[in-house]
């Protein structure tokens, strides 16, 4: 009897820590399963990155960053492309922010430039997809402003920046930052017209010329459709390049010193870089006699005064500024029969005169820049707030002849096309994504 009692609590025992045991294990189990995801289910970040994927970061969209640096100012370009099979198909969408004034006008104190560089790197980081800074190239190309510096002290500028650039969590290379050379400048903002108006999405599609008037240089590009302009002309002005799995061959050239700033400056008398004698009084025939002000270029203060009456303005102006352009144009052959948009000052001086809506462009005769340079160095329209705009009309109807236009030749004028600006860093921007593709 004892003995059956004694296994009963031995059995009991048992049992109980069979149970116990198997109660433990079951704890352990559902504790470890309540932070553990089930097989096959995607982590948060898991879902974040598959997002990204399915929208800006996904491997059909591929992000460009451009800093034109210019002579008044620096602009920003973000451009997202949409890509196909590895190529660039369209323009999805730009953010463009412009900051002033421009990189020359750092040129003594180089430090001073960062605060405005860093202001559009945080916009750039902002505008691209974190997952993609690292292969999104960042490049900046400055232009005329910085190629009538001296060398030594554009290079400190552009030292400066590459070194903000090399920081950056974008991809920069040494060469990432240079001076553009002006008849790149030209096929570029080519490239960026004809890409939006449709003229390089196929080897037969027509393409448009293009005009550029800078501040600090000018630029003429179009594609000859006659043999004899490719072959009469200086060798260093017809360019071939590919794009888009086409051969495109243009005629182009690039003035330095001849974009309206630096035009104005050598038309009122003056030299670009120090007043010689420290002397900045300026007097000129092309501003109205009782005229009297301040104008500021390239970092000099002038005092410009108007010329006593004597001979009219427009006939005394006229003769400063043909002074100016002889024998520094020249004129290509067939340029009358090109369909040619222009911008820039075009555009800016077409606004001025009410020829165009700001925000809408049109279109204008080269004879339109020349009758309202004879209405307003006349005096019966001079704008108080526009001094110059007798002379930078005059100046801008001469150029034109020189080139070759007739007066009833009109222009295209717009500032974008397709809501995209209608500057050179987008034609740019193309031909370095390619440069990376071919290394």
């Amino acid at each position: 009897m004892k003995r059956s009692k004694l296994a009963g609590v031995f059995l009991f025992i048992g049992c109980l820590l069979v149970y116990l045991m198997f109660v433990k294990r079951h704890h352990n189990f559902s504790e470890s399963e309540a932070f553990r995801l089930p097989p096959h289910h995607p982590s948060t970040l898991d879902q974040i990155g598959d997002a990204l994927s399915a929208s800006d970061a996904g491997p059909n969209f591929r992000y460009g960053i451009m800093f034109d640096a210019g002579s008044t100012g620096t602009r920003l370009h973000v451009f997202k492309f949409q890509m196909e099979n590895g190529e660039i198909r369209s323009l999805a969408h730009e953010l463009f922010k412009a900051i002033k004034p421009g990189l020359s006008a750092y040129a003594d104190d180089p430090e001073k430039c960062t605060s405005g560089i860093t202001e559009l790197l945080d916009i750039a980081k902002s505008s691209v997809p974190q997952s993609l800074w690292t292969v999104t190239p960042l490049v900046l190309k400055a232009t005329a402003g910085l190629r009538l510096l001296p060398g030594e002290k554009a290079n400190h500028l552009l030292d400066k920046v590459r070194a903000l650039f090399l920081q950056s969590p974008f991809q920069s290379k040494d060469d990432s930052v240079s001076i553009m050379d002006g008849t790149d400048e030209g096929i570029s903002a080519w490239i960026t017209v004809n890409f939006l108006t449709g003229g390089l999405h196929g080897a037969d599609s027509p393409t448009v010329g293009m005009l550029d008037l800078g501040g600090g240089s000018t630029q003429i590009t179009f594609s000859p459709q006659d043999e004899k302009t490719i072959q009469t002309s200086p060798i260093d002005d017809i360019r071939s390049f590919q794009m888009f799995n086409n051969t495109h061959t243009v005629y182009t050239h690039s003035y330095l010193g001849l974009g309206l700033m630096s035009a104005r400056l050598a038309v009122l008398g003056g030299v670009d870089g120090s007043p010689l004698g420290g002397n900045t009084e300026l007097v000129s025939p092309c501003l109205a006699s009782e005229y009297s002000g301040s104008w500021e270029h390239a970092d000099v203060v002038y005092t410009v005064k108007g010329q006593k009456a004597g001979e009219p303005v427009y006939e005394a102006c006229l003769t400063k500024v043909e002074k100016v352009l002889y024998r520094k144009v020249t004129k290509p052959s067939e340029v009358a029969d090109v369909d040619f948009y222009a911008f820039s000052y075009y555009y800016d001086r077409a606004v001025d005169l009410g020829v165009i809506e700001e925000k809408k462009g049109g279109t204008i005769k080269v004879s339109d820049y020349t009758d309202a340079a004879k209405t307003v160095c006349s005096g019966e329209s001079v704008p108080q707030q526009s001094p110059f705009l007798c002379l930078d009309l005059v100046y801008i109807s001469v150029l034109l002849q020189e080139l070759g236009f007739p007066p009833h030749k009109h222009f295209k004028l717009a500032r974008t096309i397709d809501q995209v600006e209608t500057s050179w860093a987008l034609g740019a921007t193309f031909h370095y994504i390619e440069s990376l593709k071919r290394h």
